[in-house]
């Protein structure tokens, strides 16, 4: 039998490609996002009582990954990106279904005319992803603090120490009141080095780049230290 489902709103996110997400909710907690719900499903009646919640789980759909299909067995980044394990013992989004889920937290509820406006902190969501279902975050059901993980027992660390250069500094001042956590956002982003675990950190290559928001940022790699030199709007 076959389901067809259909999206009740969607995420507008700081993230505006797949580098550089959190590869956990939570991970950065300065990482914002907007769900738009769409009617009939942003009606008062449906979020009647969200407000006395302060995490949600959202239900939403990788739409940005290419049709490739799915694999048996993936390489988390948590054993190094060299280790495969199988695609149900992992929170890869190369799935036989392209689902995901995450708890993030809920920072304002906005009704407006037809639609309503969840504001979210913590998040791992691509910009524009598609939204299938929310329900409330209940402590006493879902965090079960005896739970086997494997591989995955303790969240990860901070491996990189984050410098701003002078130029950098001035534009996170500069930029203060339309994002006004810029500068802690992006040091929490690149603190737990977004590169693919397998990439070869001697690699000769330095300098890489990140879209947020509609900032284009860059930052060089020497060792253990990512130093942010650029931070500037995207051109269109």
């Amino acid at each position: 039998m076959e389901y067809k489902f259909k999206p009740i709103g969607i995420i507008h996110s700081c993230f505006k490609e797949n580098f550089g997400i959190p590869r956990q909710p939570g991970i950065v907690s300065e990482a914002g996002a907007i769900l738009e719900l769409y009617p009939p499903y942003a009606s008062k009646e449906a979020l009647r009582g969200l407000e006395g919640f302060s995490h949600i789980w959202v239900v939403f759909i990788f739409h940005a990954l290419k049709k490739k299909g799915w694999k048996a067995t993936i390489r988390p980044p948590r054993l190094g990106g060299n280790k495969r394990i199988g695609v149900f013992a992992s929170r890869s989004p190369f799935r036989p279904n392209p689902i995901g889920l995450s708890a993030v937290e809920i920072e304002d509820i906005i009704k407006k005319n037809e639609k309503a406006f969840i504001h979210l902190k913590g998040v791992d969501f691509l910009d524009n992803t598609p939204v299938l279902d929310i329900k409330p975050y209940i402590a006493y059901g879902d965090s079960i603090p005896e739970a086997e993980c494997s591989f995955a027992k303790r969240p990860p660390t901070p491996s990189m120490e984050i410098v701003f250069s002078h130029e950098a500094s001035l534009s996170c001042e500069s930029l203060k009141e339309k994002h006004p956590a810029l500068k802690k956002l992006i040091a929490q982003i690149l603190e737990y080095d977004p590169r693919p675990s397998y990439y070869p950190k001697k690699s000769k290559r330095s300098t890489f780049g990140v879209k947020l928001f509609d900032l284009d940022i860059k930052w060089e790699v020497k060792e253990n230290t990512a130093t942010v030199t650029v931070i500037e709007k995207v051109l269109k």
